[in-house]
């Protein structure tokens, strides 16, 4: 399954930008579906989601690569977690990226790999995916515009 990318220049300074994306616990202010960040750090967060149905879930991520202001990498650790099942492997990539004057360009990149049977459902995962990436950008621009 190819990686999903979503980019949008945001009417921000970079600098700007980048602080929200680095603090995980801004993460609920812009993420979708996010309710809380519990136990985080700037190499690990656990990410408490709720479902369409109003459940809570709980996804832990580690930062495995960064490069400020202008790159992070996150893996979602899937081991012994509801996602385990489902994909082998999760990885968002953001990017920011100087666009003018008082601007960033922002690119997201989610690289999800589907496990066993759930391969046959890419189509599926990756319009989540597209959807998941485009509301995370409405909520960064949203986040970070002046108030």
């Amino acid at each position: 399954m190819p990686p999903v990318k979503r980019s949008r220049t945001i009417a921000a300074p970079p600098e700007h930008v980048w602080r929200v994306i680095e603090d995980p616990f801004a993460l609920p202010r812009w993420w979708p579906s996010l309710v809380r960040v519990e136990d985080a750090s700037l190499e690990a967060w656990t990410k408490v989601l709720v479902t369409p149905r109003g459940k809570p879930v709980r996804a832990d991520y580690t930062r495995v690569e960064a490069d400020p202001p202008r790159r992070v990498v996150w893996r979602q650790e899937l081991a012994e977690s509801p996602f385990e099942r489902i994909f082998s492997s999760a990885v968002t990539v953001i990017e920011v990226k100087p666009a003018g004057e008082d601007s960033a360009r922002v690119t997201l990149t989610v690289d999800e790999k589907l496990r066993g049977r759930y391969r046959l459902g890419g189509y599926l995962v990756n319009r989540a995916a597209r959807r998941r990436l485009a509301a995370a950008l409405d909520g960064l621009e949203r986040a970070v515009a002046p108030e």
